[in-house]
């Protein structure tokens, strides 16, 4: 074999590796998920305020999924009496599903079908689109952080996890490569698929002024706008109120604004206890004493750190989170995701993409200026901007890196087996 002919093989060997590696980290994840929701969720019983999961699609089809199920076979419905109306969904995911069942396939399986498929979509497009900017190790990273993170059970069931991830990133990417068309329509897709996608507006038009794009870009910018302009145009004549999906938000947010009190709930939830929190005192003095000790130990960790060495350090670190999560469960898991995204994307803007790093901060604007503390791990997680800091983060620290996939495997299989038994996650 000749040197050039050895050359080509080597660049096909390493374009073929290149294309397995977000395959592989999409399959082993939807592995774990599917075996702790179709294998391991059947086996428990029922627990109390869940169901038991049996062995079907039933363990994808909980809580929002519903919504969508309502909104496919009975279409939307809206009245201006601050309670809880579907028209809050954005119509996209709905309207593919409905698409696929006039073609013989069931909801169930179609909205399966399409989040999952998007999701893996959505990991390729994070995969080159990080590689583009920054290198294949920071890629690789950012591309485990995004199929591994807990929240990305989402992207398995019925929800729009998955789609929302490959549209924001598929625009953003050809925002980067300077296709504006393209950025338009996936931009205007994603507006119509997650109230999130509004910041998509914003961070598209900001990113053209730092980078002193052309008109262009700011067109495309705006353009995204067209899908929830749509959806708005259809509230408008069904329901002769253009903001009826906005309206329909007080059924989950009494006001729009930061919610301190929420906030401030769930820092006493992390730092003293649910229970303690409920009756408006310390009656269990046990949460407070861990939390405490946690701290003191985390103290002596950090001024020891020298002695103690390095590895020994990050281990002691690792087991007091995980105590820390052990204690105080979803709280600590919403507050970090919303506190731990804005610290990176701040610390790693000048290293990101410009649009990267702008929808990153626009997007967790909108998720404090929203109002509530629901679901705010998911949320966040839907900011594509946020795993790729994360995977170049934890690019630079490798020991992190492997325990943050570890725990991130036991969270994500207790979210797996919570969904399917229909116990609220996040």
């Amino acid at each position: 074999m000749t040197q050039a002919e050895l050359l080509r093989k080597k660049k096909k060997d390493s374009k073929i590796k290149e294309l397995l590696f977000p395959a592989a980290m999409w399959f082993s994840s939807r592995l774990l998920i599917w075996i702790a929701m179709l294998g391991i969720a059947p086996l428990l019983q029922a627990p109390s305020g869940g169901i038991a999961a049996t062995f079907s699609l039933d363990v994808f089809h909980a809580w929002d999924s519903k919504q969508y199920e309502n909104i496919v076979i009975n279409g939307y419905e809206f009245i201006n009496d601050g309670k809880m109306h579907n028209v809050a969904f954005f119509p996209l995911f709905t309207l593919i599903i409905k698409l696929l069942m006039s073609l013989g396939f069931s909801f169930k399986l179609a909205g399966v079908l399409v989040n999952n498929l998007a999701f893996i979509g959505a990991i390729y497009c994070v995969y080159f689109w990080a590689k583009s900017y920054r290198n294949e190790n920071e890629a690789r990273w950012a591309t485990a952080v995004l199929a591994w993170c807990p929240p990305s059970m989402f992207a398995g069931v019925i929800y729009t996890e998955g789609l929302y991830l490959f549209l924001s990133a598929a625009a953003m990417q050809a925002f980067d490569k300077s296709r504006y068309g393209l950025t338009a329509f996936f931009g205007a897709l994603a507006t119509a698929t997650r109230p999130t996608g509004l910041a998509l507006i914003p961070a598209l038009i900001i990113a053209s002024w730092k980078q002193r794009k052309p008109p262009i870009a700011y067109i495309a910018g705006l353009a995204t706008a067209a899908g929830v302009l749509l959806y708005s145009l259809y509230c408008a004549i069904t329901f002769n109120e253009p903001l009826a999906f906005v309206e329909a938000q007080k059924g989950w947010r009494e006001s729009l604004g930061f919610d301190w009190q929420s906030w401030w709930k769930m820092l006493m939830q992390i730092s003293i206890g649910t229970e303690n929190w409920k009756q408006g005192g310390i009656k269990d003095p046990v949460v407070p004493l861990l939390f405490a000790l946690i701290v003191i130990l985390g103290y002596l960790l950090w001024r020891f750190r020298k002695k103690l060495g390095e590895a020994k350090v990050d281990y002691g670190f690792a087991a007091l989170i995980l105590i820390w999560w052990l204690v105080a469960g979803d709280p600590l898991i919403n507050t970090v995701s919303v506190v731990g995204s804005a610290y990176l994307i701040w610390k790693l803007r000048n290293e990101l993409s410009p649009v990267t790093a702008t929808y990153g901060l626009c997007g967790l604007a909108l998720v404090l200026a929203s109002g509530g503390t629901w679901s705010l791990s998911r949320i966040v997680y839907g900011i594509v901007s946020i795993s790729i800091a994360f995977g170049v983060f934890l690019s630079r620290y490798p020991r992190w890196g492997y325990l943050t996939m570890g725990f991130f495997a036991i969270l994500l299989t207790t979210f797996s087996i919570r969904f399917a038994q229909e116990l609220w996650v996040g």
